[in-house]
């Protein structure tokens, strides 16, 4: 089947070559754990202070983990020593 012109290579207009060519799929890879790192550290100190609020907020919000690193810096309680 073909559809004339606007039948495309998908991966050609991706940065890298695609998601899963050349470096792509390391990028890729890096920024799911730097997310997911950062998501599972602000969601278990949210859990801990039971904060609902910000809890279902850091689940549902994905900023590449910018949220999360303000809520553990910035929005949380520091506990003192």
């Amino acid at each position: 089947m073909h559809f004339g012109p606007y039948m495309m290579n998908w991966g050609s207009w991706m940065p890298f070559g695609g998601w899963m060519g050349g470096y792509g799929g390391m990028m890729m890879l890096a920024l799911l754990l730097w997310s997911l790192t950062w998501k599972g550290l602000a969601l278990w100190k949210a859990a801990r202070a039971d904060k609902q609020g910000w809890f279902v907020a850091l689940l549902l919000i994905n900023t590449l983990g910018i949220l999360d690193i303000l809520y553990i810096y910035v929005f949380s309680e520091q506990k003192k020593k």
